[in-house]
């Protein structure tokens, strides 16, 4: 699936992945390859992207919001200073 993390500064990630670990507003979620449709709020925490590869990335965020559809993910975020 194709997964977008961007802020209002920049493009934090873009690229394929086989699963994303999310900290929603009510707890940690886990997307992957076809997914229901999606759209959640997200609180401060770390997003966990497990790329193609098996190459694990994080990223630090103070919350945002996340939409899913049609195996494509993104993320629009505040990004932590």
């Amino acid at each position: 699936m194709q997964v977008e993390i961007i802020s209002p500064e920049k493009k934090i990630y873009a690229g394929d992945a086989k699963l994303i670990q999310l900290p929603g507003s009510d707890g940690s979620f886990e997307i992957m390859q076809d997914h229901a449709p999606l759209i959640s709020s997200l609180k401060a925490g770390q997003v966990k992207v497990i790329d193609m590869e098996g190459d694990i990335k994080f990223f630090e965020l103070k919350g945002g919001i996340i939409e899913v559809l049609k195996n494509k993910v993104i993320v629009l975020a505040e990004e932590r200073s």
